[in-house]
């Protein structure tokens, strides 16, 4: 039963990450295609290639989501796995039902909130504490920091730039914006693929096929990074338009900053701070931040509110899916 179920998280968790993918390749490559500086298969091609390599970059993330957040000390091997599954047939749900209606949301408030409602369901422990100081407050410091540093950092550049010829500094911020592309989907791949290595890890760690102290299998990290390219590169096309032309009307100058405030966030989230933050929040935020700069009016913000309304449902929503999932299943498996 136990590596039966084992094989059965790691396979669920792998179809995460490749929801994860094709939701949050928007978030990479959403402004870049709008403003022509890539085309739509170039830009996701570089967007999985990006994811890949930024996956193998670090495993901070992946410890925070195994050791902080639900307390499976003291839980039976398959009441534990349970819990994790359930964690995450919660967030893949959520995450189906904000693609269909083409709104960018969070993998990352999903899978922590699949973890607090299946975790809490099953009787298990939470770490209060360091939920809210590692995961909570930087979750919620993300966009307010991208939205702040975009805005910022956009005005400077009006500034600087403001007797010079738009089509001059478009044509040289859409050349830009590749590396600015790829420094996200650097930045995503550091971030979300960690997430399930993270749970992955967990998993095996409850039935001692993994010593805490041995850290991350080689294995899990290439199968996560695997299957969040392979996500990125079938291209969340919906989300994209939501991104890339219905919140504003992006030009190059402005999908540079806003592209390159998210990945400075993403790496100091990662790098720094060892908390996983979402990066559709974080791009999502920027983008309103530099179109802010243009007039308030340019900001289409009834569906920033729209958007809004889907982050605020994410975690609750997830962590509902995930205890209904771990009411059904503990009877079938105790």
């Amino acid at each position: 039963m136990e590596l039966a179920l084992v094989v059965l998280v790691v396979a669920v968790a792998l179809g995460f990450a490749y929801t994860n993918g094709f939701l949050d390749a928007a978030n990479s490559v959403a402004t870049s295609i709008s403003t022509r500086a890539l085309t739509p298969r170039i830009a996701v091609a570089m967007a999985a290639a990006m994811n890949f390599i930024g996956a193998l970059l670090g495993t901070a993330v992946a410890e925070t989501i195994a050791t902080s957040i639900v307390d499976l000390d003291g839980v039976t091997p398959v009441d534990s796995l349970v819990v994790v599954l359930s964690a995450l047939l919660g967030a893949i749900v959520w995450n189906l039902v904000a693609w269909w209606f083409g709104m960018p949301t969070s993998s990352t408030h999903s899978l922590v909130g699949g973890l607090l409602g299946a975790g809490i369901a099953g009787g298990m422990t939470v770490h209060a504490d360091e939920i809210l100081d590692r995961v909570v407050l930087p979750l919620l410091i993300s966009p307010v920091a991208g939205f702040v540093a975009a805005f910022a950092l956009m005005v400077a550049l009006l500034w600087i730039f403001r007797n010079a010829a738009p089509s001059r500094v478009n044509r040289r911020f859409r050349i830009a914006q590749t590396a600015s592309a790829a420094a996200v989907a650097l930045g995503h791949g550091l971030q979300s693929a960690q997430k399930t290595m993270g749970v992955v890890w967990l998993a095996l760690m409850t039935i001692g096929a993994v010593s805490p102290v041995a850290g991350i299998p080689l294995w899990v990290k290439l199968a996560a990074a695997t299957a969040l390219a392979a996500g990125t590169y079938a291209g969340g096309w919906r989300i994209m338009r939501t991104l890339g032309r219905r919140i504003i009307e992006i030009d190059p100058a402005r999908g540079f900053v806003a592209e390159s405030v998210s990945a400075m966030v993403l790496y100091v989230s990662s790098i720094v701070l060892h908390a996983p933050v979402s990066t559709t929040h974080t791009i999502t935020a920027a983008i309103v931040g530099v179109g802010s700069t243009r007039r308030l009016s340019a900001v289409r913000w009834g569906v920033a509110r729209t958007i809004a309304a889907f982050w605020l449902l994410t975690a609750p929503t997830a962590a509902l899916l995930a205890a209904g999932a771990t009411w059904a299943l503990l009877p079938l498996v105790g």
